[in-house]
């Protein structure tokens, strides 16, 4: 599988930003993101979407505008990407731990 970049911008223990670049043939599997205790949300926005493949799916999202921008919980959840099929996808990712 492809190797995912992913640069932290800010990180701390109940904040994060990043900016994560997935290469062509790199597939996120359906998974959640348990805690133990607290709440996760993230905040995607997808700042290049791939030629072909790579839509992410989440069972349940709090809201999701133009298929391009998320805000959900990760720990509560399951979401996946599909196999970037040709290009590259890149986000930023906004997390915050409560």
């Amino acid at each position: 599988m492809a190797k995912v970049l992913n640069k932290a911008i800010i990180s701390s223990k109940r904040f994060a930003i990043n900016v994560v670049t997935y290469k062509e043939g790199h597939r996120v599997l359906e998974h959640n993101d348990p805690m133990g205790s607290g709440r996760y949300f993230k905040f995607n926005v997808v700042l290049k979407k791939p030629q072909r493949g790579g839509q992410f799916c989440a069972e349940k999202v709090i809201f999701n505008l133009f298929n391009r921008i998320y805000f959900f919980r990760p720990d509560k959840y399951m979401h996946s990407v599909s196999k970037i099929e040709k290009g590259e996808r890149k986000l930023l990712s906004i997390a915050l731990y409560l």
